[in-house]
Parts: C-alpha cells; structure tokens; sequence
C-alpha cells in the first residue's frame, strides 16, 4: 500500500480528501488525516463563534468516512522529511509515502510586549470558544480593544456589536483607511457601517505594548476590559523547525508542483506555504485543486505537466453583521445585503458539498 499522510483538517485538506474519496481513487492508496479535532472547524467563521452570534454545531463539519481513510485525533509534534516521519506528542510514529503539510498558522504578535499573555484570539476553534466566554462575561460598558483591521477584525468587530450593543468596541487600525488595499467605495462602506453602529475605527494605530486593562498606541494609554488580536499569523514552531526554505514571512518555499523542492514526496498547501497572494481559505483550496492533479499523474507513473496553472481567485467576501456584507469580486465592488446574501449562500453551499 501507498501511504499518503494528511496533516491538519484544514480547508486544503479537505479538498484533497473530497477530490480523493472517489471511485477513481487507486485501491492501493492508504490515507490517514492527523488533526486536533475529530472534524473539520471552518476557521473563516471563528470570529461569529467568538462574538457569540452562531453555536459551536454550525462551524463544525464531518470528516468524510471512507474504507481508505483513517483519522488520527493528536498534536503534531515533528516532521521528520529525511526519515519519511511525522512524530505526535503521544509518541506515535507515522510513516508516509506522500505527505501533504496543511497546518496553518498561528497569531503573529510581532514581539509586542504582553500581547501574547494579555490578548484573546481567534485562530483555533478552542481559542475562539475561550474568547466567546470572556466577552460574555464582560459587563454592560465594558471596552473590548480588537487589535488588527483586516477580514477578521472587521467581521469580529461588526458581529460584536450586534451581538452586544451595550459594549464599546474599539478596531484598531495600522493602515490610515479601512481595508486600504482595495477601492476607496469599499473602505468608505465599511467605515459608514462602523460609524452608523458606533464602533470606533483607531486609525494610523501603533499599539507597542499590552497590559491586562491597557493598551498603548503609540504614546497614548487606553483602558481596556479585554484585548483580541487579529493582527496577522505566522507558521507555528512545527513549521519554523523544519530544515527547509523559507521566504521571510517564515513560510515554507515550494517548487510549481507545490512540493518542497528537496523532498518532492512533501506538498504544503494554505497558510504556511510561500505563495503569491495572501493566505485564505479559497487559495489553499485553489491549490489542493492542483495537488490533487499531480498527485494522481504520480500514482498512475505519468508525468507532470511541463507547466502549472496560475493560482487564480475570485476574490473575497466580509460580513458586518447578519443583515449587510461587502465584497470584491472580479475588480468589483458589492456592498449590502446582496454581499451578505452571497456570503451566506457560499458557506451553505461549501457545508453542502462537503456533506
């Protein structure tokens, strides 16, 4: 048996496996997925379970059963690509054919000082479910500082308020505008949806150090009753600790087959791989896309294709709140409910055909 080894549930993964578990899938491939949870968490929706606006269940989605498909639950804690190994904490020894390495990132503090002790997160379901606690257990009045303006402060931010009106929230904001990548119209909606809801934009922020109740920005001192950060990931010390190359984000540099050029039996696909666009879960499955393909020329002893494909996205969607959204799609600009709508309807349908 060939033994191909999956490492994290992630939406990489995941499209590996609905591409994979098919009719057309060799008889003598033997898959095994290793991840935290006994499921797959859809991280594009921690900031809802954080703000306490959908249960636990809707962000939640099965691992596909299937006869050659085994699921290991355990942490990670080595990849070993000269010995074919990848070592848990439990102290089991997986072996591997082909190794696909999906493990995400975790929350880049940046070396601010107390920001790593003093701030709450979103970047694991567990996390998002510890944050959910302490901002509902925040009094009436109480200032929630959200360090970090991009996707995921924004949609936090929006569905914060809604969920709690009667708490300050305060977005802070590195950039002079909201969202200052993209057209002036979409960063100008998202500041009206902000202004309108009483969420105070901090814009030009700096914030140098945290404290348990404060935030410093720049020379400023702000009073806080709970921090979450949002300001950008990094991969985690698994991925720091692999004796590969990496690009200066820390993220590991792959060949046009998204393999690691000295171990060509490794892919790495979402967060930690160095690639030309931001990370996201459309690109990581844009990418599981093509790694599925040569995967099976691999298995069938053909050869690859002289050329890949460009990594092409459709764009990206936001929510603020359940009622109004945004949304930037083949260079245009949709705001409103439509963009919610068409959100919502994106995130039934990626439920739907992953079961």
């Amino acid at each position: 048996m060939r033994k191909l080894l999956l490492l994290g549930a992630g939406y990489g993964n995941m499209r590996i496996l609905l591409r994979l578990l098919n009719k057309d899938l060799p008889k003598d491939i033997e898959i095994t997925l290793v991840d935290r949870t006994p499921f797959h968490s859809l991280k594009t929706e921690f900031y809802a379970l954080a703000a306490g606006t959908v249960p636990d269940s809707e962000i939640r989605v099965a691992i596909p059963n299937h006869e050659q498909l085994k699921v290991v639950e355990g942490e990670i804690k080595e990849i070993k690509p000269g010995e074919k190994e990848v070592l848990l904490v439990d102290g089991q020894t997986l072996t591997y054919d082909d190794l696909v390495i999906g493990l995400g990132c975790v929350d880049n503090f940046h070396n601010v000082p107390g920001a790593e002790e003093n701030t709450l997160s979103i970047q694991t379901i567990g996390k998002s479910r510890t944050t959910y606690q302490t901002l509902l257990g925040l009094s009436g009045g109480a200032t929630v500082g959200i360090v970090g303006a991009g996707l995921s402060g924004i949609e936090l931010a929006s569905e914060l308020r809604e969920s709690r009106p009667d708490l300050k929230i305060k977005l802070f904001d590195r950039s002079p505008r909201i969202l200052r990548d993209f057209p002036e119209r979409l960063s100008k909606y998202v500041k009206d949806w902000f202004d309108k809801h009483e969420v105070e934009v901090v814009a030009n922020s700096n914030i140098t150090k945290v404290d348990q109740t404060v935030l410093y920005n720049h020379e400023e001192t702000i009073d806080v009753d709970a921090v979450v950060w949002t300001a950008g990931i990094k991969p985690s010390q698994i991925i720091e600790a692999m004796d590969v190359q990496k690009d200066r984000s820390g993220r590991v540099v792959l060949n046009q087959y998204h393999q690691i050029p000295n171990h060509t039996n490794v892919y790495v696909v979402g967060d930690v791989a160095a690639l030309p666009h931001a990370p996201s879960a459309q690109l990581a499955e844009v990418q599981a896309e093509q790694i599925v393909q040569v995967l099976r020329l691999l298995w069938k002893n053909e050869p690859l294709m002289e050329e890949m494909p460009e990594l092409k996205l459709k764009g990206f969607m936001g929510s603020l709140g359940k009622k109004q959204g945004f949304a930037y799609l083949a260079d245009r600009t949709v705001t409103g409910r439509i963009a919610r709508l068409m959100k919502s309807g994106l995130l039934w349908m990626y439920k739907w055909h992953n079961g």
